[in-house]
């Protein structure tokens, strides 16, 4: 099947489009390193690794405006033809990447979930949102003061690190389960986070709810914390009730419905919701901003679960399309309403499902976007072929797991550096992949097949990933310096090495974050709607 060229756009024709109330979906098809270091402010991120299997969820609507962009024009137009060949009718490339739309004289953003973090900046400047500093809060502690310090964080970013003292509550559970943590309204309540995003967002959620505790967030969060030489708790398990009782609902859920008042967030009832699923013109998003054990336990058909603080704290990771409808909805009618208000400012159309999860509302399922093609190889069969050098290992995992520890000999691949295998793969042997999830494998094996027509070496993958190697006790060297810093294209350093100990990564990353907002143009601003009453119905 030969693809038909891509269609390109100038940078200042996306720009009008980003601006002009249409739906489009711009998406970065780098990997996570090279997005992170310098990107568009609305660009979302879909690492060509994962296109396929990330696609539909992002973009479910297979007629939306899509735009592509990467450094340089070396991997969008290959995304764009693999997205033709899914369906998507009104795919565009920017014309010179990121260096075309610098050398237009627009801005780009470092680090990640940038409108997010812009708006928590945003929402603290506008809303004069009270903090604490870190040697404050440790005195307060220290001088057995009444305050109760709460994780805005889910559970898992929790154990890695916190307060001590402090309890995990995610920021969309704030209002739901608050009077269950901290029923004396006499008590002082601090929210944290990692850095200052949801530290902000929590803090001013138990405050538009008015609840009579002073609040207040922890300015800098855990990164503060530390920077101020102040001991930090790891694995951690101090977490939310599962249950919460009815006389503490009760007051959170008028809580609620005041504040939906106060931010205009209107309600969709399951029959338009079914009209708006069949509009062919219009891309809709159905939300549960439930808990993980909620959403495990049963949900609504087609919703993707997106926790009602981290679709605030990272909406890119979830909504894929501009200007697109989302609903959200959960089983209380507490949470889905403070959402949908956040949502709102956040310039998005944001709607609460009526009924909530006894709505009945649903979205058909995306189709599979990846055949399974791969032949299954076991760790034993693994080995032997390995002994008698039948075959080569390419480990597909994230650059950091493989500098851990790899089976011997392995090589790390990406599928956008694909080519760089030319030279290494030997011919005439087989290749056993191993990789964290098996559509990431198949859309590697399929473009090593579609570079290499009519090559008659097989594409195995190793049956339970590197976990069935290591749990047979087999060899796991090492390589901390390999593959090079330089190579490690999935990996954004200045972001992750702020949790290792690392000061001065912490610093810069409270630089970054506070800096934002120099950045933006007006455009980019006004499309925020921080205040009450914010983004009317459309």
């Amino acid at each position: 099947m030969t693809s038909l060229p891509p269609s390109f756009v100038e940078a200042a024709t996306l720009k009008r489009w980003l601006h002009d109330g249409a739906e489009i979906a711009l998406f970065d098809v780098r990997e996570h390193g090279q997005y992170g270091e310098a990107h568009l402010f609305y660009g979302v991120p879909l690492p060509y690794s994962r296109l396929e299997l990330d696609i539909a969820r992002l973009a479910p609507r297979r007629s939306a405006r899509v735009v592509l962009y990467d450094t340089d024009c070396t991997v969008a137009p290959e995304a764009a033809a693999r997205l033709a060949e899914l369906g998507y009718s009104d795919v565009h490339v920017l014309a010179g990447g990121t260096q075309g739309w610098r050398g237009a004289g627009y801005t780009l953003f470092a680090g990640v979930n940038v409108p997010s973090k812009t708006f928590g900046e945003l929402v603290e400047m506008a809303c004069h949102t009270p903090r604490v500093g870190a040697r404050e809060l440790a005195a307060m502690r220290a001088r057995g003061e009444d305050v109760v310090i709460l994780d805005g964080r889910p559970f898992g970013e929790y154990q890695k690190m916190t307060i001590p003292s402090s309890i995990c509550c995610p920021n969309g559970e704030l209002g739901y389960r608050v009077r269950e943590l901290v029923p004396d309204p006499a008590t002082r309540i601090v929210v944290n986070c990692a850095g200052r995003t949801r530290s902000i967002i929590g803090a001013q959620t138990l405050i538009n709810l008015g609840i009579p505790n002073q609040v207040m967030a922890l300015e800098n969060g855990t990164q503060g914390w530390y920077l101020e030489d102040l001991p930090l708790e790891h694995g951690s398990t101090r977490r939310y009730p599962d249950a919460v009782a009815p006389a503490a609902l009760a007051p959170m859920r008028s809580a609620s419905e005041a504040l939906a008042e106060r931010f205009a967030v209107p309600e969709v009832d399951a029959a338009t919701f079914a009209q708006w699923a069949a509009d062919p013109a219009r891309t809709l998003f159905l939300c549960d901003v439930r808990t993980p054990e909620e959403f495990s336990a049963g949900s609504l058909a087609g919703a993707q679960h997106a926790p009602g603080g981290q679709l605030i704290q990272a909406t890119d990771q979830y909504i894929g399309v501009r200007n697109a409808r989302i609903v959200v909805f959960d089983s209380d009618g507490v949470r889905a309403p403070i959402v949908a208000s956040w949502l709102r400012q956040l310039g998005h159309e944001a709607w609460v499902l009526r009924g909530g999860l006894a709505s009945g509302a649903a979205l058909p399922a995306a189709p599979a976007a990846v055949a399974a093609t791969l032949e299954d190889i076991d760790e034993t069969a693994l080995a032997v072929a390995l002994g008698e050098a039948r075959v080569q290992v390419v480990d597909l995992r994230t650059s950091m797991a493989y500098r851990r520890a790899h089976i011997p000999g392995a090589q790390w691949a990406i599928r956008p550096c694909l080519l760089k295998l030319d030279h290494v793969l030997e011919k005439g042997r087989d290749v056993v992949l191993v990789a964290q999830e098996r559509g990431v494998a198949e859309l590697f094996a399929a473009d090593w097949r579609r570079r290499h027509p009519g090559e008659t070496r097989r594409f195995l993958l190793l049956a339970g990933g590197f976990a069935a190697w290591t749990r047979a006790g087999r060899s796991a060297p090492a390589t901390p310096d390999l593959p090079r810093d330089e190579d490690c294209i999935d990996y954004l350093f200045f972001v992750h090495d702020r949790h290792d100990g690392n000061k001065a990564a912490a610093r810069q990353y409270l630089a970054w974050e506070t800096g934002l907002l120099a950045q933006l143009d007006d455009a980019e601003r006004a499309a925020y709607r921080i205040g009450a009453g914010a983004g009317g119905a459309r």
